[in-house]
């Protein structure tokens, strides 16, 4: 019989994937395990213990048991105990990963390493966000990736945020740049972003305070990418070639793999039982919304989603309410119990439910992918968030954008200006906007247009997906290279990246 190790390292690879813990980083994060898990890969995804409990709170227990070579492990996010049912304050949650996160990283490590019941870890793939993955996987001798979950164009923004600090920008003086036109200022000195002004990067910068957390946060997060041997982004060549080719060139990291978008490449690649018996979902989605879809036209109903951060105030939720009501037009509206600001309960009058019987429907969450990919569906309300937006463009569904905070900002002037399948409303947001915007974009000549126009890019979206494809491809060429793997993953590798990567 022979000793455990020559038993061990004749086992599968074993990936272990350490997402953010906010929604919008856990899903992509999720949807990367279930493409390695269908490649051979043993995986281990490692939540929070406060989102362990959210996810089995969504779904019940069976949720997180996984298979016996796709677990769920935990540690602690340093945060005070909680059993709240919502995203917690993000900036302090970013705070406290960084500062108490690593050592218990590394313990998880060591302790899967020494089980007889999982193979040894092979890799390492790391949040971003979670940049002391890198530290952890280099003192245990363990191969690392990062995963920069947003857009690739802001990436090229969070990476000049030591140069808005140079250059004397960062931090405001005082709150005069918000109306004396400083934010309209063209920016022309950013490799990788063309005709942005100030308002188009990611919006930590602006602030009076020197020692913003989220600034200093996402900058060092970003340079720290640098350091990685590699790095992958949710998103395809065509659609930020720009911004790709200028972190090729400019910051000489030539490791990238673009490898999105994920959750249309897996229906090549994933079984339809991994994606039904393994959820990433914070919240509990509500399956009925499917059965009122079914029952509207074609491209007739708006879908409103203000993603799993985004607040606001109770007045800005009743100017959306009645906008959507004086619209006229057919409406999905997603509102988390989180939704209002000050921790008030979405509340909305009698006379508004009356008034929206008959088209409006809420609910507080949805599988919002498969959403967007239903024929009923014309248009799209969104805060930008990168998984929104790619979901978005993979569905050909033209947006409003209504843009909170980060890299949301730089998403929505891409979608605007760039790719052309968006209108931007006001972030001091008014009733007769929002009816205008959704009638435009239902019923209007202009909207018709950005349909159009969201249909070619998931045309190329697709393309980029499918077997021979620039992702596909890059998918493959990321286990090989990246993850420093030839054996039984390897098997499932499309002849065209063994052929590129010298496997025959």
């Amino acid at each position: 019989m022979g000793s455990l190790e020559t038993t061990r390292t004749t086992e599968k690879p074993h990936a272990v994937l350490l997402p953010l813990p906010t929604q919008g980083h856990v899903t992509p994060l999720m949807r990367l395990a279930k493409l390695l898990h269908a490649k051979g890969f043993h995986i281990t995804l490692l939540n929070t213990e406060f989102n362990h409990k959210r996810l089995i709170r969504s779904k019940g227990p069976e949720s997180v048991k996984g298979f016996d070579d796709f677990r769920f492990e935990t540690i602690p996010d340093g945060m005070p105990p909680s059993d709240k049912d919502a995203t917690q304050d993000v900036p302090r949650l970013c705070d406290s990963v960084r500062k108490n996160c690593l050592a218990h990283f590394k313990e998880m490590l060591i302790k899967l390493n020494s089980s007889s019941e999982v193979p040894p870890v092979s890799c390492v793939i790391s949040d971003a966000g979670m940049s002391f993955g890198i530290k952890a996987a280099e003192d245990l001798g363990i191969p690392e990736v990062q995963f920069w979950t947003a857009s690739a164009c802001s990436f090229i923004g969070y990476l000049h945020y030591r140069e808005l600090i140079r250059r004397g920008i960062f931090p405001f003086k005082n709150d005069d740049y918000l109306t004396d036109g400083t934010l309209d200022k063209p920016v022309d000195w950013i490799c990788g972003m063309s005709n942005i002004k100030f308002r188009d990067l990611p919006s930590f910068f602006r602030t009076t305070d020197p020692n913003d957390i989220m600034f200093d946060f996402l900058g060092e997060v970003a340079q720290s990418c640098l350091k990685a041997p590699a790095i992958i982004f949710n998103t395809f060549d065509e659609l930020e070639r720009e911004a790709l080719e200028a972190v090729i060139s400019k910051f000489d990291f030539p490791n990238i793999y673009t490898i999105g978008p994920l959750h249309i490449l897996a229906r090549h690649i994933v079984t339809e039982s991994q994606v039904n018996s393994l959820n990433s979902s914070l919240w509990k989605p509500d399956s009925k919304v499917f059965e009122w879809l079914d029952q509207r036209a074609p491209n007739s109903v708006f879908y409103v989603n203000y993603g799993s951060i985004t607040t606001m105030t109770d007045h800005h939720f009743k100017e959306f309410a009645w906008g959507l009501a004086n619209s006229q037009q057919q409406f999905l509206w997603i509102v988390r119990p989180d939704v209002v600001q000050g921790g008030e309960s979405a509340m909305l009058p009698e006379d508004f439910l009356e008034e929206i019987q008959d088209r409006g429907l809420l609910t507080s969450w949805c599988a919002q992918d498969k959403v967007l990919e239903h024929p009923a569906v014309g248009a799209f309300l969104t805060h930008c968030g990168w998984n929104s937006t790619l979901e978005s463009i993979s569905a050909g569904v033209p947006l409003i954008c209504w843009p909170f905070f980060g890299d949301q900002q730089t998403n929505c002037h891409y979608s605007c200006k760039k790719w052309g399948i968006g209108m931007e409303i006001n972030h001091d947001v008014k009733r007769n906007e929002v009816a205008e915007l959704v009638r435009k974009m239902i019923i209007g000549e202009e909207g018709g247009e950005m349909r159009f126009k969201a249909k070619e890019w998931k045309k190329k979206a697709e393309e980029a997906t499918e077997v021979g494809g620039s992702s596909y491809i890059n998918f493959d060429k990321f286990i090989i290279e990246a993850l420093h793997y030839n054996g039984c993953a390897a098997q499932n590798v499309s002849p065209v990246a063994k052929k590129k990567n010298g496997l025959y």
